[in-house]
């Protein structure tokens, strides 16, 4: 086993970790939480396919960006609102159906897997993918680059007069 399976192991264990906290923590902090560790895992997932740039972007934007909104988002609704739900006591066959298939596609699929006979993947050389990627969004995408920039400066400024009115409310 070498460093690249080692950490390719490592990864997995943190998103299947991650993916089952979210789902299974009653507590939304934690599985907000537990969100962050799979989204990281997958910029992880990202380096080893030598797809730093994307990695990057997986860190910045949703770990970074999508996940502390989720986190605010929590923070903000009433912490004491209980979800109910129905009485499950009563098991349906539906269900049992539905997880009969869902086991037993797993299982095929699983198997499928194992008796193809894959191709190795072509030698790829290591090129800086961020050289690349920024020698083309300034050169051959200058002009929609631009004009994403004029547009977020105007939602920005939109921002900042929107909130600048909703604080000159007066109360009687």
């Amino acid at each position: 086993m070498n460093l690249q399976d080692f950490c390719f192991s490592i990864f997995t264990f943190l998103s299947i970790t991650g993916s089952l906290g979210v789902v299974f923590f009653p507590n939304l902090v934690y599985a907000a939480f537990f969100l962050g560790v799979t989204l990281v895992s997958v910029a992880g997932f990202y380096l080893l396919l030598n797809a730093d740039f994307l990695a990057a972007a997986q860190i910045l934007l949703y770990v970074g960006g999508i996940n502390i909104l989720i986190l605010f988002a929590i923070m903000l609704v009433d912490a004491n609102a209980r979800v109910t739900r129905p009485d499950s006591k009563k098991t349906n066959p539906f269900w049992i159906v539905q997880g009969s298939l869902a086991v037993g596609l797993f299982l095929l699929l699983t198997k499928v897997i194992y008796i193809t006979p894959w191709p190795s993947p072509p030698f790829i050389p290591v090129t800086n993918t961020v050289y690349f990627i920024g020698r083309h969004i300034f050169s051959d995408f200058l002009f929609p680059f631009e004009l994403v920039s004029i547009l977020l400066l105007i939602a920005l400024i939109g921002v900042v007069v929107l909130a600048k009115r909703e604080q000159n409310i007066t109360l009687p």
